[in-house]
């Protein structure tokens, strides 16, 4: 299965690559022997949500949520009725703080992702109950051309790159043109490194806004 939409002819020359093949060999081996998420419609839900024409920021997470009914395609996001894990909450955290946005009662970002904002894991699934199971596969290649061919957009683009796998992409972005916001991972584990007071959302915004585009209501219904 590959994304639709107008992402399809900037990526289509991945699908005939001999690790694309590898790749969804490996990702149909893993669903036969166990639960692999996120599940196989959902696979490519940040492509299908935010056209490559609309995108506007693009926030860039590590691996997609490895516990049951979590992952739904959109790096960061669970749908409605799933409690936030404790990297959203902190995420919450930091908007309530950055923008007085108060956190929503749930933690689905589909809101963020109609208005341009392309919620992108470097690895799109995962086994289940086994963090980063799915590195390493084929997976960050794809995604790193994914983000090559954002980065080909004429019109400035908002990297938020949160965490050292995240700002290991710097080098695929070119800064003269699209602005980069960066700070620790929002995970318990790192943010108060650095992710607290970060005001994410605050320099997004003010960095489209320096390029004459519409800024993101960050708000969630």
């Amino acid at each position: 299965m590959a994304p639709t939409t107008d992402w399809n002819p900037l990526l289509r020359g991945e699908f005939d690559q001999p690790y694309w093949q590898q790749l969804q060999r490996f990702v149909a081996d893993e669903r036969t022997a166990g639960p692999v998420y996120p599940p196989p419609d959902e696979v490519f839900a940040a492509l299908h949500r935010t056209p490559h024409a609309s995108v506007k920021a693009v926030i860039l997470g590590q691996d997609p949520y490895h516990g049951p009914r979590q992952a739904h395609g959109l790096c960061f996001s669970v749908r409605r009725g799933i409690t936030p894990p404790p990297s959203l909450r902190n995420i919450f955290k930091e908007l309530e703080s950055d923008l007085g946005i108060p956190p929503p009662a749930h933690g689905c970002l589909d809101a963020w992702a109609d208005q341009g904002v392309l919620l992108l894991n470097t690895s799109l699934t995962v086994r289940g109950g086994q963090a980063a199971s799915h590195q390493g596969k084929g997976w960050e290649t794809f995604t790193d051309q994914v983000i090559r061919v954002v980065d080909d957009k004429p019109e400035r683009v908002v990297f938020i790159l949160w965490g050292s796998a995240a700002r290991r992409k710097k080098t695929l972005i070119d800064r003269s043109r699209h602005a980069i916001v960066e700070s620790a991972h929002p995970s318990p584990l790192s943010a108060h490194n650095g992710f607290f007071g970060s005001r994410p959302f605050s320099k997004t915004n003010a960095a489209l806004e320096a390029a004459d585009r519409e800024p993101i209501d960050w708000s969630i219904p």
